[in-house]
């Protein structure tokens, strides 16, 4: 551990609040109607769109009907996208935009990378510089990266109208969010964010890939392609997906320790703001406030624990002699798999910042993590994207917590519990109580059917035993219920079928099973959240009393954080236990 590794932890948090509270402020006026800075040049264009898409803005719209345009929006995201990633090798498809002459993957493959783009998981069962043509990457997943992440956003801000509304059943309307969303929010800044990446050295190009001759005599290919664009959004919108096998640990998507600051500070910049657009949105800057702080102070945690732990290095290492690595006569701890360009600390912050959202994006080997490191992303991926979570999701998956928290609260002091002046009954805490179960259910039952399974198992590096294999199998569906996307390396979902490859029923189930579950874990927590907001919307508001149960305030923040940690306990627990928890108190070497 080191003066600068504290200090990069402590500066992000402080620079990311700095961002997030003008950011929340904007998105505000944004979905409340009021005119921007950017009105006069976005205007025109979003009612283009609007007669493209044939919306009418006036027209607002009840939950269900909110639900039923995102869920046909979102299959016909799902249907052109598999379209474009099955023909990437047809004859009418430039050679400029498939230089390698990459054909398409199989089917399966298939199914699982475009039920993943779509739910904004991003998870990757294949290798982008060896698969993708930049067609694919283009106008299929990058697009993908924005829609979907549009889809979350606009999710969380039909939440917020449902719970300030008065009267009526309107939570807006889907197209008209959707357009703002992408032409006010994610638009500017991601034309910011990839002109910063481009000017620190991320690539932005049509190249053929470079052939050049290595010091050892032999020729080696280095990929090229539109990086830059992809980058922004993938960050920005909690994506994940790299343009390269290695992700964030490629030098050409995150080739400096400045971008890799930088492109943490964006994956958090949009969930982080929302929190403070709820508080504007509620007339309540206090309750944003307090579910702000509750969101730091477990990333915080979650932060520290995962760099004291990389810091120290794991039992087996200190047994094994392996503890001690000297960097330009410094000693440092757990380096396996770690860029030296980044370190421990940015390594071991990037992988808190990217579990703790939907984003996934790695910078290191997550699998050559310490026990007790590693056992920070899936802790992190257990509390179901509430510690800022996704773009969107995070949002409105903490609001379903702080419901459940009013809930016991008001049974604690023997009152019926209040949330902003509407009481909540037993409708509400039913829908929160689903939505927050779906995700903890998916990932649980998925990782039984892989590991009781002949066929899930085959998915198991084979050099991977006992706790180490279990653990890469619950991280596997842990991540993709959570639509997150981050991996633990050694799970497989495809190996090219040869002669005597008996393999691939089992890969084949792997792709179908985890194209299923983030699908499921995607938009049913969705339909849960807006059925809540549809059944808060018409609720009238009473007048606060001398017992009505403070939400704004540091006690409440508290509970918050013990309903979460209860409930993330009680159902993980038991799972992590049998992964890296057990491997992080033993000398063995897995």
């Amino acid at each position: 551990m080191t003066l600068a590794g504290w200090l990069t932890i402590v500066l992000f948090a402080v620079i990311l609040t700095a961002i997030a509270i003008p950011l929340g402020g904007y998105m505000a006026k944004v979905y409340t109607g009021e005119r921007v800075f950017l009105t006069p040049i976005l205007e025109g264009p979003e009612r283009f769109l609007h007669r493209v898409l044939r919306v009418d803005p006036r027209r607002e719209q009840d939950w269900k009907s909110y639900a039923k345009s995102l869920i046909i929006f979102s299959l016909a995201g799902w249907l052109l996208l598999y379209l474009i990633l099955r023909t990437q090798d047809a004859f009418f498809v430039p050679h400029a935009l498939n230089p390698r002459g990459f054909a398409s993957a199989p089917w399966n493959v298939t199914f699982n990378t475009v039920s993943s783009f779509t739910t904004n998981t991003n998870w990757q069962y294949y290798n982008g510089e060896t698969t993708m043509s930049y067609l694919s990457q283009m106008i299929g997943l990058t697009v993908q990266n924005w829609l979907s992440a549009g889809v979350g956003i606009v999710v969380a801000v039909a939440l917020i109208r449902g719970i300030v509304g008065r009267t009526g059943k309107s939570l807006g309307n889907f197209w008209q969010d959707l357009v703002r969303t992408i032409l006010y929010v994610l638009a500017p800044l991601s034309v910011l964010t990839a002109i910063v990446l481009v000017s620190q050295g991320v690539i932005a190009n049509f190249s053929n890939y470079l052939a050049v001759h290595t010091v050892t005599g032999l020729t080696q290919s280095i990929a090229m392609g539109p990086v830059a664009s992809q980058e922004a959004i993938k960050m920005l919108g909690t994506n994940g997906g790299g343009f390269f096998n290695t992700n964030s640990a490629h030098p050409f998507e995150n080739p400096t320790a400045f971008t890799n600051f930088f492109e943490m500070l964006m994956v958090l910049a949009i969930p982080a703001a929302l929190v403070f657009t709820y508080g504007r949105m509620t007339g309540n800057r206090r309750q944003g406030y307090a579910i702000y702080g509750t969101m730091m102070i477990m990333f915080l945690g979650a932060a520290v624990v995962a760099y004291i732990a990389e810091a120290h290095g794991s039992p087996a290492q200190h047994a094994a002699g392996l503890h001690t690595h000297v960097i330009s006569g410094s000693t440092g701890g757990n380096l396996e798999g770690k860029e030296q360009r980044f370190g421990i600390a940015g390594s071991a912050l990037f992988d808190v910042v990217t579990t703790v959202t939907s984003c996934g994006a790695v910078n290191s080997a997550i699998e050559s993590f310490t026990g007790i490191g590693g056992a920070v992303p899936f802790a992190n991926l257990s509390a179901s994207e509430v510690i800022f979570g996704g773009v969107g999701t995070g949002l409105y998956s903490i609001l379903l917590y702080v419901l459940l928290a009013v809930f016991i609260g008001g049974l604690m002091v023997g009152r019926t519990p209040e949330w902003l002046g509407k009481k909540l009954e037993a409708r509400e805490i039913k829908l929160a109580g689903l939505g927050i179960l779906i995700t903890p259910l998916a990932a649980l039952l998925a990782t039984a059917l892989a590991t009781a399974s002949h066929a899930g198992r085959e998915s198991i590096s084979k050099a991977a035993t006992g706790p180490q294999g279990f653990s890469e199998s619950f991280y596997a569906y842990l991540s993709q219920a959570n639509n997150n996307g981050s991996a633990f390396a050694g799970y497989t979902g495809f190996i090219q079928p040869s002669a005597g490859n008996v393999g691939s029923h089992g890969i084949t189930f792997a792709d179908l099973l985890g194209g299923f579950v983030m699908l499921f874990a995607r938009f049913a927590p969705i339909l849960f959240a807006l059925a809540v907001a549809g059944a808060l919307v018409g609720k009238r508001v009473t007048p606060a009393g001398l017992g009505t149960m403070r939400t704004d305030n540091p006690t409440f923040a508290v509970l918050l954080i013990g309903v979460i940690v209860l409930v993330g306990a009680l159902t993980f627990f038991p799972a992590l236990l049998l992964g890296p928890i057990v491997q992080g108190l033993t000398s063995h070497l897995y």
